[in-house]
């Protein structure tokens, strides 16, 4: 699916959507603040397209999450919002009885969501739950994730219990920089157990088709900021995706995607929504994007024509993908990799 997989006239990214599936950090916030361009856009597209919301975000309730939306400005309701810890409730279905016990690391997210589907949950391994569940929150500490070790001595093969992690996100954007994430918490408790979790949210399969079949999606857009959780997980999921480049990766990190995180677009910024997206051309190994042009000689990136910065990564991109080769291979021009997209907040 990756990018530049459309035909070879102008289209619009919403062309044919129904459903507009979007990340929130790093595409509608940062921290408490929305990002430039962020709420008028998604407004606008919600006038014709349905908008959900899916965040691997733990911590926090759909109902706090819709009540944040729309104090900044987002036209946006509970049902509108797939959080990780509901794609884990849909797992968790799937290994344990109806009203299990379940041992939580996390937040109100997690143990809302647990309770709402009937789960008795528990913060000791004394207590002898039948699956350990774990998510981000900002008040996890060494006693949470010793407890889940705890109930995590015995592996799976052996009679243990389940592990579902909400997500593996190595960081979070906060309005203050980026701060450790989600999986930096669970590989914690897998540094103590030598066990692996199976992962609900994204980049896996559980959270987008929660998504998918609560708006009965037929022809989804996937707008994310990460190319290992958001990109990578809607191209596994079938799902056409957006880069925008308004939080976690940036240029040199677009030119370095592998394979099974090529996004459909890239946009600077959610304003591109409605925008005709420009056709990538390749005549004699040259690539060009409008006024930017690009071409593999050997190990060596050759700038033909610079035009705009996006233009030029976008032109940049399909060439240096188009090899598939991976990126320490070539000698990349610092232009490449200027950056005039980040965000400062």
């Amino acid at each position: 699916m990756g990018l530049f997989s459309r035909a070879a006239s102008a289209v619009m990214p919403l062309d044919g959507v129904d459903t507009i599936l979007a990340d929130l950090d790093g595409v509608v916030y940062a921290g408490p603040g929305a990002l430039p361009h962020a709420v008028e856009s998604l407004n606008r597209a919600r006038a014709t397209t349905r908008i959900g919301y899916i965040t691997n975000n733990a911590a926090r309730t759909d109902v706090t999450v819709a009540d944040h939306l729309t104090e900044l400005g987002l036209q946006t309701t509970p049902d509108e919002i797939v959080t990780s810890p509901q794609a884990a409730v849909r797992l968790l279905r799937t290994t344990v009885a109806d009203g299990s016990t379940i041992l939580v690391v996390g937040g109100e997210g997690l143990v809302v969501e647990l309770e709402k589907a009937g789960y008795t949950v528990t913060r000791s391994s004394d207590d002898n739950p039948n699956a350990v569940v774990q998510g981000f929150a900002p008040n996890v500490d060494w006693s949470q994730l010793a407890e889940a070790a705890y109930a995590l001595a015995v592996p799976e093969a052996e009679g243990g219990i389940p592990w579902i992690a909400t997500n593996t996100d190595w960081t979070i954007p906060q309005a203050r920089g980026t701060a450790p994430g989600n999986g930096t918490l669970v590989s914690a408790v897998h540094t103590a157990v030598g066990r692996l979790a199976t992962v609900a949210g994204k980049p896996e399969k559980p959270i987008f088709d929660v998504a998918v079949d609560r708006f009965a999606a037929k022809k989804a857009l996937f707008i994310g900021d990460r190319l290992d959780t958001d990109i990578a997980g809607a191209q596994s999921a079938g799902i056409d995706s957006v880069l925008v480049l308004t939080g976690i990766d940036r240029p040199k990190h677009v030119l370095a995607a592998p394979s099974h995180a090529h996004p459909t677009y890239i946009l600077p910024d959610l304003r591109g929504l409605f925008e005709p997206y420009p056709v990538t051309t390749v005549k004699d190994d040259v690539v060009s994007v409008r006024g930017a042009s690009v071409r593999v000689e050997g190990t060596d990136i050759r700038i033909l024509s610079e035009g705009d910065q996006i233009d030029l990564l976008r032109a940049a991109a399909h060439a240096i993908w188009a090899t598939g080769r991976q990126i320490f291979g070539f000698r990349v021009p610092e232009k490449l990799y200027e950056d005039p997209f980040l965000v400062r907040r």
